[in-house]
C-alpha cells in the first residue's frame, strides 16, 4: 500500500486535509483519486489508513479507517557523521542512510570537504534534502524522520561528542590501519561492559581526511578503520560501515 509523509497539522478529528505539494504528490504524481485507500504517516510514528471521501482541483479531505503504531529504531543508534560530498553523492547519501535506519546524518566542514562554508549551501539544497528524506520514509516504512544536522566544522563537532555518554565511534581511513573493520568490531564486543547508546560513523569527502584529522579523531576516541585495499565511493563507504555496524549489533530485526 502507498504512504506517504503528512504534517501533523493535516489531521484532525479523524479527517486529513491534503493540499500544497502533499496533494500534488498523492493525486497528480501517483494518481491516486477519489475513494483511494493508502497510508498517510505523521512525526508521531504513526501510520493511518485513510480513504479520499471529496477531492477538488488543489485539495482533498480523506477519512481515518484505521491506525497502527510504526516500530521505533532500536538501539543502539547508528549516526553518520559526513565530510561534505559533492551535493549528488550526498544526495545518495541521505536516500540509502534513511532506508537503513541511520537515525541522525551529521554533516560537516572538513579539510577536503566540497563546501566549507555554510553560506555557500542555499536554502532550496536543504529543501531538497528534506524531500529526499520525507520520500525514502514513504517508501521504507519507517516510522520516524532521520534528522539532518546543520553543518559544523569537525573540531567543533569532535569537542561536542566527547562531551556525550554512551557512545562509541569509528572512521573510515584510506591509508594504513591497524586494523580492520571485522578485529576492531570483536575487540571491542570482547571488552565492553555496556553496550553503547549510539554509534558514530566518520566517513570523509572525496578525497577523504587530512593527516591533520586524522589525529584529531584518534584524539577524540575514535579509531581508524580499514574496509579493505580496494578505495570505495563516499556514498558505497558509508553503506558499507552502516551495513556492517547494524549486523554486528543485531539491529536487522
Amino acid at each position: 500500500m502507498r504512504r506517504y509523509w503528512i504534517d501533523k497539522d493535516s489531521l484532525k478529528n479523524d479527517q486529513v486535509h491534503l493540499s500544497g505539494d502533499v496533494f500534488h504528490h498523492i493525486f497528480d504524481v501517483c494518481r491516486q483519486d477519489l475513494g483511494s485507500e493508502f497510508e498517510v504517516l505523521t512525526e508521531e510514528g504513526k501510520a493511518y489508513r485513510v480513504k479520499v471521501d471529496n477531492k477538488g482541483k488543489k485539495e482533498a479531505v480523506a477519512h481515518v479507517i484505521s491506525s497502527r503504531t510504526l516500530p521505533l529504531l532500536p538501539r543502539p543508534w547508528v549516526h553518520l557523521v559526513l565530510s561534505i560530498p559533492r551535493f549528488p553523492v550526498f544526495d545518495a547519501v541521505i536516500e540509502k542512510a534513511v532506508e537503513l535506519g541511520v537515525k541522525s546524518i551529521q554533516p560537516v566542514f572538513s579539510d577536503h570537504s566540497f563546501v566549507r562554508k555554510s553560506d555557500s549551501i542555499s536554502e532550496n539544497k536543504f529543501d531538497r534534502w528534506q524531500k529526499i528524506i520525507r520520500s525514502a520514509t514513504q517508501q521504507s516504512n519507517r516510522g520516524d524522520l532521520m534528522e539532518l544536522n546543520s553543518p559544523v566544522d569537525l573540531k567543533e563537532f569532535l569537542n561536542k561528542i566527547n562531551q556525550t555518554e554512551g557512545w562509541e565511534g569509528l572512521f573510515a581511513y584510506e591509508g594504513d590501519s591497524p586494523i580492520d573493520i571485522k578485529s576492531y568490531l570483536s575487540q571491542k564486543s570482547q571488552t565492553r561492559t555496556l553496550s553503547p547508546s549510539d554509534l558514530w560513523i566518520f566517513v570523509g569527502s572525496e578525497g577523504g581526511f587530512s593527516l591533520e584529522e586524522v589525529e584529531l579523531l584518534t584524539k577524540a576516541g575514535l579509531k581508524p578503520v580499514t574496509l579493505g585495499s580496494q578505495v570505495l565511493r563516499v556514498e558505497t563507504a558509508c553503506v558499507t560501515l552502516v551495513s556492517v555496524l547494524k549486523y554486528d549489533f543485531n539491529l536487522w530485526k
